[in-house]
């Protein structure tokens, strides 16, 4: 097989969460760019207006949809409805998510000072509107017999991180167990549900503070062997591949994309 028939993704009905900006706009890019019909959902009207706009404009095919996935109800008819429109649905990135704030290096970020209600609107968007997500693709592909579902996870869920949050770390651990689980039962159905684990990408969660907070860059950087961070088309091959033909073997798994940090 050519390399274009591998990772041709022509047509294909596709949503990503999360796709005003960072990981989610890069993989709304990626997936339009290569001929996908691509729903864009996020919470921030604007920045998802320019982002689908610029696109469309470039002659993608894009349409914005903007919601906040801790709304369960909304976020599972959206993604329904998408279906319904186009007949069928191919590809769903569930890629939304928030900060959970500092790790336990500040004293905010410590175990005696976690916030509950703040704990609760983590675990709404990085994990419950994962499940939704997951849940909503899974009764429309199921019924086709095809599809793939791709989840933004961390390394942070499969180790300690000093620099992130409790709530964080606790989601995106989670996260890879759902998208394990949730790939035992959907295998038989011809549906492959496998999960992207970034290390530290120069994105707007946390308010941008990356972008803000040179102390931040810094401690991120030390942690990288390659001495910086990602940047969010980094990110577009691999989202590409699992989207893809060429990933037609490949289920259930947890895949690190982290200037090797995650190898010492």
């Amino acid at each position: 097989m050519k390399t274009e028939a591998l990772f041709d993704v022509r047509g294909l009905v596709t949503v990503v969460t999360g796709a005003a900006s960072g990981l989610g706009l890069a993989m709304a890019e990626v997936m339009a760019e290569n001929g996908a019909v691509v729903a864009m959902l996020d919470i921030d009207a604007a920045g998802l207006e320019i982002a689908a706009r610029r696109l469309a404009d470039a002659g993608h095919a894009v349409e914005a949809v903007v919601l906040d996935v801790a709304d369960s109800e909304r976020l599972a008819a959206a993604i329904h409805d998408i279906a319904d429109k186009h007949g069928r649905l191919d590809v769903v990135f569930a890629n939304a998510g928030i900060s959970a704030g500092p790790g336990f290096w500040l004293p905010a970020g410590q175990i005696q000072a976690i916030d509950m209600e703040g704990w609760e609107r983590v675990m709404k968007v990085n994990l419950t509107s994962v499940l939704v997500t997951v849940k909503s693709a899974a009764e429309r592909m199921k019924k086709q017999r095809s599809g793939r579902i791709i989840v933004t996870s961390s390394i942070a869920g499969s180790r300690a991180e000093r620099a992130v949050g409790y709530a964080y770390v606790a989601a995106k651990a989670a996260v890879n167990n759902l998208v394990r689980q949730a790939a035992l039962e959907l295998a038989p159905y011809g549906v492959l549900v496998n999960a992207i684990a970034p290390g530290p990408f120069l994105t707007n969660i946390a308010d941008g503070r990356l972008y803000r907070e040179p102390e931040m860059v810094r401690m991120f950087t030390a942690m990288v062997p390659m001495g910086r961070l990602g940047k969010p088309d980094e990110l577009k091959g691999l989202a590409l591949l699992l989207a893809s033909p060429a990933s037609s073997f490949i289920t259930g798994t947890v895949i690190p994309i982290d200037g090797g940090i995650t190898a010492g």
